[in-house]
């Protein structure tokens, strides 16, 4: 057995004895990037390998692969690969730079008892090589513009997020002389430029509003639970936008055009999930998606001055006029 596949298999028995149902045929294709044949293979490796294998079969028939806890313990025993301490390094950093506090602190934790868990070289090993991987993608060096939104408030957000609690927030609107208190039911939080708690008002009409983390100036939990609508999907409530800024007067279709010399660069981005791009003779590429957010669209084409033209809406289009510049050294 080569190296990768032994490295796959192990992988395989780590997926396998963490997931409380198993792990299906469908599962080990996606996670591995491999064919249905090459899947049934791993299977059967896995069973050849370890003894420990249950097997079960659902009501779509779909069968799962179990590896009992005892098999388990002993390929959770080799403790954090460099990489997967990196990984969490970074996730830590992430959490410290946008003040999240209590999820900086609960990864940390996490670290801190899997390398208590490891022998002393091993994990002093462990740790050198993980360092020199931070600083390597020098991630530490790249802050980055953002806005400051506080721990404490973060941390409330995310106890009522939870439950689901209420939350009685003290909210400055756009024309409000002062905060005033608002009663709402949070649904989650969209991150982009600025960030919003997604949240319907409590006794309102039931649809989610956007409030802006930088103007909520105080947040508490209420006692009182509440049913989240189940028909409602954060993600593809945040499709609905190219970033952050929701506004339904101006949803329907984006078009963009990017000249043949910025074809390749732009090919590279995702600029909304649900994206299409089609690529013409001249060597240009159009983009198309539905979303709203015509300024935070206008702020990101600048960068890409005269090499991409707006299609549609004209209303976007009319938005960037007189900003294209043709004196940019690089693209985006």
């Amino acid at each position: 057995m080569s190296f990768r596949k032994a490295a796959d298999l192990l992988r395989l028995a780590e997926i396998a004895g963490a997931r409380h149902g198993g792990v299906s045929l469908d599962e080990i294709e996606e996670t591995f990037g491999v064919d249905r044949r090459t899947a049934q293979r791993m299977t059967r490796a896995l069973e050849d390998t370890f003894r420990g294998v249950r097997t079960r079969t659902d009501e779509a028939r779909r069968k799962y692969w179990k590896l009992d806890a005892g098999e388990a313990r002993m390929v959770f025993a080799q403790g954090l690969r460099e990489a997967e301490l990196t990984a969490l390094e970074m996730s830590i950093r992430r959490a410290e730079r946008d003040g999240a506090a209590r999820d900086a602190e609960a990864l940390a934790r996490l670290r801190d008892r899997m390398l208590a868990a490891m022998p002393g070289p091993h994990a002093r090993r462990v740790e050198a090589d993980a360092e020199a991987l931070l600083e390597a993608q020098g991630f530490a060096s790249r802050p980055g513009p953002r806005v400051r939104v506080r721990p404490d408030l973060l941390g409330v957000i995310a106890e009522a997020l939870k439950a689901p609690q209420r939350l009685t927030i003290a909210y400055a609107g756009a024309r409000d002389a002062a905060p005033r208190a608002r009663r709402v039911e949070p649904y989650g939080l969209l991150l982009g430029t600025r960030r919003y708690l997604v949240a319907c008002e409590a006794g309102g009409d039931g649809r989610p509003r956007h409030f802006r983390l930088d103007r909520i100036a105080s947040a508490r939990l209420e006692p009182e639970v509440f049913a989240r609508d189940p028909g409602f999907d954060l993600a593809a409530h945040a499709a609905r936008a190219f970033g952050s800024y929701h506004d339904a007067r101006e949803y329907g279709e984006v078009v963009w055009r990017f000249a043949p010399e910025a074809a390749a660069v732009a090919r590279e981005f995702v600029f909304h999930p649900d994206q299409e791009m089609t690529e013409a003779a001249d060597g240009s590429l159009t983009v198309r998606f539905h979303a709203s957010g015509h300024l935070e669209m206008a702020w990101h084409l600048y960068q890409w001055g005269d090499a991409v033209e707006v299609l549609a809406p004209e209303a976007l289009r009319g938005l960037v006029a007189g900003h294209r510049r043709g004196d940019f050294p690089a693209l985006p």
